[in-house]
């Protein structure tokens, strides 16, 4: 099945700068966002907020990237706008400095709504460039760009552990470098995309599409949405509340708690490098399938194990459960060709917004319930991978 970037892609083989310009941008921009949670210790100690605000302010940063994200991407399939993506960076920046300065908690909550708008500009656009420069290896170049991301966020932890733990909430100021030079790299990327050739007409691209009624991809992309919660909705579990957890059930210190948090973000990144170039070989209808249900065991046993346990079976989650995104991706933009933008918006959105709102909603849940009653919950979240019998056989095709 080929699309308009896909032609433009094989054609002139994979062009590796670019896909490494981008996955570097994602790899900056994560760190900007991983940074909002792994200073949620320091910002529960100096604000005293509540489970329930820590969760308001993740779902602040999600959810205004997820609502703008698909408009983004509606917008460019109809004109590609690369050059916004240093804008987009931009905002970004400006959202780590009023973090950085904020005096009271509505305007922490304004600091994290940039980054959000910062991350809806990036994430359709710099998708389409990568998928441009796949060469036709859509999965790996998915993979290539949302490692990037998953080492961003995988890093910040750290960062603040050893940077802005020690230094202060004002410390933040020092990514503005890093945003600063994310700006740079993202121009150059821009240019080389604006400088390709234009797509075939859209009445062409629909030629080569899925066979499939409309009626068929409209419920094989509602059957992704809920995988695309799933995954996100226990990700988020992890990634907001997951250092709270390890203090309160280990006694560890925020700086262990840290380092907790790295090792799952990690075996994240490691998953999202596996999981394109696998689903490019076997198929991303088998990777879904693994990745989503198989961690089922996994996810059940976290509860009840110990420490050494607790870092051994966050490694196989993170990494069995992050290869889904990556195929997820590749089947959508396969089911309706010719959308890429529209594809990589609505699923990039959805899975901020699925985390966002899961984390306001588990932020409750644990204020009420305790923390560890929450991961005996979403341990069950995986079950619905059962769901991806519903998936349509023979979209993408093993290559």
């Amino acid at each position: 099945m080929t699309t308009a970037t896909g032609g433009l892609a094989s054609a002139q083989g994979t062009v590796w700068a670019v896909l490494g310009g981008v996955a570097l941008c994602h790899c900056i921009n994560d760190i900007m966002q991983s940074l909002v949670s792994a200073i949620y210790p320091l910002l529960e100690e100096e604000f005293a907020l509540s489970y329930a605000q820590i969760g308001l302010l993740t779902f602040a940063f999600t959810v205004t990237a997820s609502v703008l994200q698909p408009l983004v991407g509606v917008v460019t399939d109809k004109r590609p706008l690369p050059m916004a993506l240093p804008l987009g960076m931009g905002s970004t920046l400006l959202g780590i400095v009023i973090l950085a300065q904020a005096p009271s908690y509505p305007l922490l909550i304004l600091g994290a709504m940039m980054i959000g708008i910062g991350s809806s500009i990036f994430h359709p656009e710099a998708s389409r460039i990568a998928r441009a420069a796949s060469g036709g290896r859509f999965g790996t170049a998915q993979s290539v760009f949302q490692v990037g991301g998953n080492v961003g966020h995988a890093v910040g932890p750290l960062l603040a552990a050893f940077i802005v733990a020690p230094f202060g909430r004002p410390s933040l100021l020092l990514f503005t470098v890093l945003a600063a030079g994310g700006m740079a790299v993202l121009y150059r990327v821009s240019d080389w995309y604006r400088r390709q050739p234009p797509a075939p007409p859209r009445a062409a691209r629909k030629s080569d599409g899925t066979a499939l009624p409309r009626g068929r991809v409209l419920g094989a992309l509602v059957v992704l949405a809920v995988l695309v919660f799933t995954k996100n909705a226990y990700t988020s579990s992890l990634s907001s509340f997951y250092t709270f957890y390890v203090i309160e059930r280990f006694g560890l210190t925020a700086q262990q708690s840290q380092l907790m948090l790295f090792v799952f973000l990690g075996a994240m990144a490691l998953g999202v490098m596996l999981g394109g170039p696998i689903g490019d070989r076997i198929g991303p209808l088998a990777v879904i399938w693994v990745s989503i249900l198989g961690v089922l065991p996994f996810t059940l046993a976290l509860p009840y194990v110990g420490l050494w346990g607790s870092v051994v079976v966050t490694i196989i989650i993170g990494v069995v459960i992050a290869s889904a995104f990556p195929a997820i991706l590749v089947f959508a933009q396969e089911l309706v060709p010719g959308r890429v933008g529209m594809i990589n918006g609505i699923f990039f959105g959805l899975a901020f917004g699925m985390g966002g709102i899961a984390a306001a909603a588990l932020g409750v849940l644990a204020d009420a319930r305790g923390i560890e009653y929450v991961y005996k919950v979403c341990a069950w979240l995986p079950a619905l991978g059962i769901l991806t019998i519903f998936l349509p056989r023979g979209v993408v095709r093993a290559g």
